[in-house]
């Protein structure tokens, strides 16, 4: 991707809107509006790292009431000619076209490597990007509870339930159950067992990579790899509202 002059690639994640509820979560959807509002303006490309909202199920022809300020803000950006990327976490298994379809956005399930370009300066950095659930050692009783809910049967059966019904059990357990929603505390565990940093290190013995950037910890981190290899991740939207932006030569984790 060729990032042209004066140009910035930005990154955000983990906003979890709906949650504790609709109400409640209303002054973070109008911040991050804002945000996107204020990015627009010298964006290349953005890059949404998953858990955008706290629960999010498309149906044949339903999909989740609210969210009207960011959907709307989105395909805005989208139909001005700005790339927007959207990496599906543990809260949004289950996007299923609506995002390619009606706002143009591309979806990934899984993380996916990205080079960019400065055409002025003739600089290319090589990008790492994942929501980051599921990945490195450890929560193996999570990570085979994940299987089912991909599952074509898992979706097949929630799917043929009412809507109204479906919503509000899944809204619940995604709010109180962390076994569900597969969230760790987010305390910093120490640059040796920061699993994503480990998953990042594991991923540097195949190819090298300048950034490994993540979202799900929930806590801004940049970790050194080695001398030319960083593992960012990008924190929230709940508490911390930090995001991260690349100028094309370095990337920095800055707060809204």
């Amino acid at each position: 991707m060729e990032i042209g002059k004066g140009k910035k690639v930005y990154f955000a994640s983990d906003n979890h809107l709906g949650a504790p509820t609709p109400a409640a979560s209303r002054p973070r959807e109008k911040k991050f509006v804002a945000w996107l509002d204020s990015v627009k303006e010298d964006a290349a490309a953005i890059f949404l790292l998953g858990d955008l909202f706290d629960f999010w199920f498309e149906y044949k022809t339903v999909i989740p009431k609210g969210f009207t300020r960011t959907l709307g803000k989105l395909a805005e950006i989208a139909d001005s000619g700005i790339p927007i990327f959207y990496f599906v976490g543990n809260h949004d298994l289950w996007m299923n076209g609506y995002f390619e379809e009606e706002l143009g956005i591309s979806v990934y399930h899984k993380p996916q490597e990205f080079t960019f370009e400065m055409v002025a300066e003739r600089s290319r950095s090589t990008f790492f990007i994942g929501q980051g659930d599921g990945l490195g050692p450890g929560d193996k009783g999570y990570k085979r509870m994940k299987k089912v809910f991909i599952s074509p049967l898992f979706k097949w059966i929630f799917k043929w339930g009412h809507p109204d019904i479906g919503m509000r059990i899944a809204q619940y357990f995604s709010v109180k159950n962390k076994l569900i929603s597969g969230d760790d505390d987010a305390t910093f565990l120490g640059e040796d067992n920061e699993w994503l940093a480990i998953y990042s290190k594991r991923k540097l013995q195949e190819k090298h990579r300048d950034y490994f950037v993540f979202g799900h910890r929930h806590l801004p981190l940049e970790i050194e790899l080695n001398q030319s290899s960083k593992y960012i991740n990008l924190g929230d939207w709940i508490q911390y509202y930090t995001y991260g932006v690349f100028d094309g030569n370095t990337f920095e984790l800055k707060k809204y």
